[in-house]
């Protein structure tokens, strides 16, 4: 498969809407109840909404964005609902090609921000988001979407990070920078784990201006052989997350130790 020859443009036709459908299933599930059908995948893109693919020179889908364009305390913002790849596709960039494409059209409808969700245990996804892309964490939310038919969800919850990407080059170019001095910041890459081992935060202990929050290196199958520890690692990151944001942390970046098999989402307190 030939990256250079994948053309991404809006999904257009029956044929590449129903495709997009069947792509949702085939991604999350064929029980997933929360799938998109073609006829919003078409109405939305009157409004301003982004409902693309990319696809190879045979006109078959390889990947999917979807997302809805609205207003936000008097500013157009866009929140990115669906973004899928199919697994033998997954090593041509086409994740982050559909998200720059994205970015484009929402800049040409004058928007200023772009928000989605990710699962903060998700390590790989976590390294795309803040040192691919730039994007800030603008909130956790514990369980946002509630239980879900798709078996990526089952069992651990939905705990998210809603986080937020600029549009203008020049905020991801500054944001990219400040992701990628924190992760070469001796400080913060040596700060105390708040979960160290997977254990619960001790509530007792007191929070230096710096702080780590570990995540397994892959959870997804974790999951699959080890139920239980993967539930742990939701407990554990959830009570970390949430007593170091409201002790004023804020998440600065996100660095991966291969040699550990963890993750570690670095956190300073605002203003340092």
């Amino acid at each position: 498969m030939d990256a250079p020859t994948i053309d991404i443009h809006p999904l257009r036709t029956l044929a590449e809407l129903r495709a997009c459908v069947e792509l949702q299933r085939e991604t999350w599930g064929a029980a997933f109840t929360d799938v998109v059908p073609a006829s919003i995948l078409k109405v939305s893109q009157r409004v301003g909404g982004v409902a693309a693919g990319a696809f190879d020179a045979k006109g078959r889908l390889l990947g999917f964005v979807y997302g809805l364009t609205g207003v936000e305390n008097g500013r157009v913002v866009h929140w990115s609902d669906m973004l899928a790849v199919r697994p033998e596709a997954r090593n041509l960039g086409l994740g982050r090609r559909l998200k720059e494409y994205q970015r484009r059209i929402v800049h040409d409808l004058g928007g200023t921000v772009i928000y989605w969700t990710y699962d903060p245990l998700v390590a790989r996804n976590a390294h795309l988001n803040f040192n691919v892309f730039g994007v800030r964490a603008a909130e956790y939310v514990e369980d946002m979407y509630g239980d879900t038919d798709s078996p990526l969800h089952s069992g651990i919850g939905t705990d998210r990070f809603i986080v937020a990407w600029p549009v203008a080059d020049e905020d991801v170019q500054r944001r990219l920078t400040e992701t990628h001095a924190a992760g070469a910041k001796a400080a913060l890459r040596q700060a105390p784990i708040l979960n160290a081992g997977n254990r619960m935060v001790d509530l007792a202990q007191s929070l230096d201006e710096y702080a780590r929050i570990e995540v397994p290196a892959d959870i997804n199958s974790m999951q699959e052989t080890d139920r239980e520890q993967a539930i742990a690692w939701r407990r554990s990151t959830r009570t970390a997350f949430r007593r170091a944001l409201d002790a004023g942390l804020s998440v600065r970046g996100f660095v991966i130790d291969d040699c550990a098999d963890r993750g570690y989402y670095l956190l300073a307190r605002n203003g340092v």
